[in-house]
Formats: C-alpha cells, sequence, structure tokens
C-alpha cells in the first residue's frame, strides 16, 4: 500500500514538472505593437481606422464621404457614391484592410 502511495505521489508530482514546462514564458516589459495596423488582434478602433486608411490610398475615392463603424471586426459602409464601379472600389479596399472580418455594404448610388 505504501509502494502504491508513494509510486501515485511520485507520478503526480513529475506530471505537474511536466506541465508546468510546457508553459510559455510570460510575457516581459511592453509587447503591444506599436503600430495598430500590424498587431495581432487589432481593437474595432483600429479596424476602423484601416479600412479609413485603404479607402484614401484609391484615388477614384477622394472626397467621397463614406462613413465607416466597426463591431467585433465586423464593418459597416454607408454613404452615398456616384457609381457602382466606386462602391466596388470602396468594398474592395475595406475587405483589404488588416482586422475587418467581414463588411457590410451599406453604400448607395446617388448624386
Amino acid at each position: 500500500m505504501r509502494t502504491a502511495q508513494a509510486l501515485l505521489g511520485t507520478t503526480l508530482a513529475c506530471a505537474s514538472l511536466l506541465l508546468a514546462a510546457c508553459q510559455p514564458p510570460p510575457p516581459q516589459g511592453n509587447t503591444a505593437s506599436a503600430n495598430p495596423a500590424v498587431a495581432s488582434n487589432p481593437t474595432d478602433a483600429d479596424v476602423t481606422e484601416n479600412v479609413k486608411a485603404a479607402l484614401l490610398k484609391d484615388d477614384a475615392l477622394k472626397g467621397a464621404v463614406i462613413n465607416v463603424e466597426t463591431h467585433k471586426g465586423d464593418v459597416k459602409l454607408a454613404g452615398v457614391l456616384d457609381s457602382p464601379e466606386k462602391i466596388e472600389r470602396a468594398l474592395t479596399a475595406a475587405r483589404s484592410a488588416n482586422g475587418a472580418h467581414s463588411v457590410n455594404n451599406q453604400l448607395t448610388v446617388g448624386q
């Protein structure tokens, strides 16, 4: 009986040591990315800024008023553009933005 208890105790001690050795080391210092665009889990505010930056890079969309909202990585674009082609360009830009999981198109064509 004592041998069984000793064996069980030794087994549990070894298992605890193995599990502790498998844990990743704790982070040291500030590990947050200095650039939110390259953060692994960007916030909704980061995603919104990434989408706005992507929209501004497209010369065809310069001057367009596009409202960008983000909730849990899901982006909503709203506004009035002057052609279906510009709507497609806006959607493509938004989809390419870092952190955008999906894009909800609320853009319309008008003057």
